[in-house]
């Protein structure tokens, strides 16, 4: 089987599983437990914080250990709003992931915020000029993903949070997809929030990271015991912590130039790829911003094909890859990431998506580019009918 589906998740790397067991084996306190067992678990928790904020370039205290990248969005998206609303504005672009569009949603539906969607290019870029435009003088957040999980767009993060600093204003940006390919080093980047998750990283599915700047007042989404100094409570998931710490402390992850070699190296076999299948592919389309992209990331559309039945066709060939966003899998509506893009529906249903890992070898994206033009033609001569 060739694996071009890291964007949905990845491996959990061996190193992981070994710093994981001891928590979920003989050490298993709980860290607000006041004897000696709690006390250990208390301290793997408060060096696993102390690991993760080491890499993101923030304090220990800045960063809140969540379930995975959506409670971390929710957390940041409707903590920081509800938490210090100096107004009633939020805005976010039209790519976001539905963690963060659910959560302003949320916001518009429940508490009356008005939302103001950015438009994006059609490789989904969002403009610095647009975003100026938007802002308010009551706007209480900004919120913009770094890089795109279907098309694998990066954003000017930097560019835009200067744009919102000017006006006061604070900037969270999803890096769940960037995280791994991108340095993140928040004062780099010049964002004041910023989530994860650990299971694009090596870690284990369950695990993400809510970084949040010290001054700003977050509101709780979960309420209850007050862990986390009060932001998300709920018995810690010590083992998960030290796991996502362990994955950050290893190659290529374990510094931002290890990170840049890596990235690199992948970026040139995802160009090879993308120069392979449209040369050699009927009708493919390549979608996102050909330059500002993740180097594990290339995504296509095949119009007048079905993507559902060449991801069929590819999986017979032992090729796994997706349609786009694996939160979406399974629905039949196009991808509003795609149609922000300005796809038309019928060419939307066709996308198909690989996404590849540090180890993925150009062997395998030969051998896969050679599955998806055979895929395409079997489906194309099939007539298979659009979804």
């Amino acid at each position: 089987m060739i694996y071009l589906d890291a964007a949905a998740t990845t491996p959990v790397r061996r190193e992981v599983l070994e710093a994981m067991w001891p928590y979920l084996a003989g050490e298993f306190g709980n860290p607000s437990s006041t004897h000696s067992l709690g006390d250990r678990a208390a301290r793997a928790l408060a060096q696993a914080r102390s690991t993760v904020a080491d890499w993101l370039g923030c304090r220990a205290s800045e960063i809140a250990f969540t379930s995975g990248g959506t409670e971390a969005d929710n957390l940041a998206v409707k903590g920081i709003v509800l938490g210090a609303p100096r107004g009633r504005h939020v805005v976010v672009s039209a790519i976001e992931h539905p963690a963060v569009m659910s959560s302003v949603e949320y916001l518009e539906r429940v508490h009356g915020f008005s939302v103001t969607v950015l438009p994006v290019d059609a490789g989904g870029l969002v403009s610095p000029d647009d975003l100026a435009d938007a802002l308010r003088d009551d706007t209480t957040l900004v919120s913009v993903m770094l890089a795109n999980n279907e098309i694998g767009t990066v954003q000017p993060i930097q560019s835009l949070a200067a744009v919102a600093h000017d006006r006061s204003v604070p900037l969270h940006t999803d890096a769940v997809q960037a995280a791994g390919w991108l340095p993140l080093d928040v004062g780099a980047l010049g964002v004041d929030a910023l989530t994860l998750s650990g299971h694009k990283l090596g870690a284990p599915k369950g695990i993400g990271v809510a970084y949040v700047r010290g001054r700003l007042p977050v509101e709780p989404v979960l309420h209850g015991g007050g862990q986390e100094r009060g932001r998300r409570s709920g018995t810690e998931n010590v083992a998960f912590a030290v796991g996502l710490a362990r994955a950050v402390t290893l190659p290529p992850l374990d510094s931002a130039s290890s990170v840049s070699d890596a990235a690199s190296r992948v970026a040139a076999l995802r160009d090879d790829f993308i120069a392979r299948v449209l040369a050699t592919v009927p009708g493919a389309v390549l979608t996102g911003d050909p330059v500002h992209r993740l180097p594990s990331v290339a995504s296509f559309c095949f119009p007048g094909t079905s993507g559902e039945s060449v991801l069929l066709q590819l999986e017979e060939r032992d090729v796994v890859v997706s349609s786009g966003s694996a939160c979406a899998a399974g629905s039949d509506d196009p991808s509003p990431v795609l149609l922000a893009c300005g796809y038309p529906p019928a060419v939307a249903q066709t996308a198909v998506r690989f996404t590849f890992t540090h180890e993925t070898t150009a062997a395998d994206l030969a051998a896969a580019a050679d599955a998806l033009r055979a895929s395409v033609v079997a489906v194309t001569s099939l007539g298979s009918p659009r979804p």
